[in-house]
């Protein structure tokens, strides 16, 4: 059946919501645009629309069995779980799930870079997406790091090249996707509120090699025991990185701090480290990723060293805001979660003064308290695990700590605690839902913040 017979629903009026309908309209499809949120104003929903032909919008419980009798297939929003109610009543009545990944899959051509992992992702992803377009005239970054795969999809044609970030909430409707090189960086407790158990969570994010073949191409983290454990379960070649030892075959860390590329019997000097712009261990491990993918992904070595030695920190990930007094600002609110947020401290070379705390997905925040080593001074926690996060600390035998109810009152304590030569650090090891409507928001806030002081 061609789309300009078929009638999709599309769950969810968000940024994923809308840029699926817009696909949708744009190869012909009629659209139900259902959230189940009566309160939202159908006008205001549309007014985000490019065109509103073939598309009505439906709220809370008007989305009756007769409206839905001829829908053949329901995209749903990354935000929505599998498990929802009307989703598993949809999928009960023969209705084929996606999610944008798999919708925009279907709909464009060229070849795929696909990057997930619990943390890192955005920053490899970015790096991959510059590597890319080094070499190729048609190159997309798309996906969770800020622009929709489906808002490009007909855009990306044979000649294309495509660096995605995907999450594992993506990673839930996928049925055919298939890039030829993926990428899994590491896999740390995370949105077990959203899969229950870890097990889950790492078969979800193994989906992302499901449809691959042994022509393709995993690139899959050394150091991460799951990651090995499950590494004989990928369809794909497997490539590995290590930032700890070195590889027959691989990319790695040498104990002169040099990134060596190992494949095919040959070992090729990358670069120093100290050649890089980032900061950290984790961020080595990132760069040694892109690299891989960039390599599969058939650019030459000469681009890629260039790329990565020109290279700056993405936004919102260890990103230094700027010196007040003698002291150092760094917006790490990418940081959501405790894995993310140790990589933040790690990376800090001063006595700190951090910032933590957010929305409660479920984490444990044990490892994060015992990587502050000696080099937290204060820890300023707001938000809902605020009270979770400190028993934790208290726990530990760290009792540096002061409670505050907003990010601005936050900023104001740091800045009087902090003496010239220290750092501040917003890295929260939580979501920003409640207090904020995403972290580029919380982020965006807190460099506003600092900057008026």
């Amino acid at each position: 059946m061609e789309w300009s017979e078929k009638t999709v629903v599309v769950i969810g009026t968000g940024i994923s919501g809308i840029a699926a309908t817009d696909l949708l309209v744009e190869v012909g499809a009629s659209v139900i645009l259902y959230d189940g949120n009566d309160k939202l104003n159908p006008e205001d929903i549309k007014a985000k629309l490019k065109s509103t032909k073939g598309v009505s919008v439906v709220l809370g419980e008007q989305l009756t069995k007769e409206l839905r009798s001829n829908v053949s297939q329901v995209v749903i929003s990354p935000g929505v779980p599998i498990d929802n109610p009307l989703v598993e009543e949809l999928r009960r009545e023969g209705k084929e799930i996606l999610g944008e990944v798999e919708l925009a899959y279907m709909l464009s051509e060229g070849q795929i870079a696909a990057i997930t992992g619990t943390n890192g992702k955005t920053t490899t992803t970015a790096l991959v997406g510059e590597i890319l377009k080094s070499f190729y005239a048609s190159a997309f970054v798309v996906g969770n790091i800020g622009i929709p795969y489906t808002r490009m999809a007909t855009q990306i044609k044979k000649d294309s090249v495509v660096a995605a970030e995907i999450s594992s909430f993506q990673l839930e409707t996928v049925h055919t996707f298939r890039p030829k090189v993926s990428a899994i960086l590491n896999i740390t407790p995370d949105h077990l509120n959203r899969h229950y158990t870890m097990e889950c969570y790492t078969d979800t994010k193994f989906e992302i090699t499901a449809h691959q073949t042994k022509d393709e191409v995993c690139v899959l983290n050394y150091e991460d025991p799951i990651l090995r454990k499950k590494a004989d379960s990928v369809p794909a070649k497997v490539f590995y990185f290590s930032s700890m030892q070195p590889l027959e075959e691989g990319i790695y860390l040498d104990e002169e701090q040099n990134i060596i590329f190992a494949y095919e019997g040959k070992k090729e000097k990358v670069c120093h480290i100290s050649e890089l712009n980032l900061l950290g261990k984790h961020n080595y491990e990132n760069v040694m990723a892109a690299v891989a993918i960039g390599y599969f992904m058939g650019v030459p070595m000469d681009h890629i060293q260039k790329v990565i030695k020109e290279f700056t920190a993405v936004e919102h990930r260890i990103e230094y805001v700027t010196e007040k007094n003698g002291v150092k600002y760094y917006n790490d609110s990418k940081g959501t979660n405790p894995d993310a947020a140790i990589q933040g401290i790690r990376a800090m070379i001063t006595k700190t003064v951090l910032i933590g705390g957010g929305y409660d997905k479920g984490s444990e925040y044990d490892e994060w308290i015992e990587a502050f080593d000696g080099k937290v001074k204060l820890l300023v926690l707001l938000g809902q695990t605020a009270d979770k996060i400190e028993e934790c600390a208290r726990r530990h035998g760290f009792n540096d700590i002061i409670k505050v109810d907003s990010l601005e009152e936050a900023v104001k304590v740091c800045a009087q605690n902090a003496e010239p030569g220290e750092a501040v650090l917003l890295s929260p090891a939580c979501a920003s839902w409640g207090m904020f409507d995403n972290y580029e928001q919380r982020g965006n806030m807190f460099k506003d913040m600092v900057r008026a002081l």
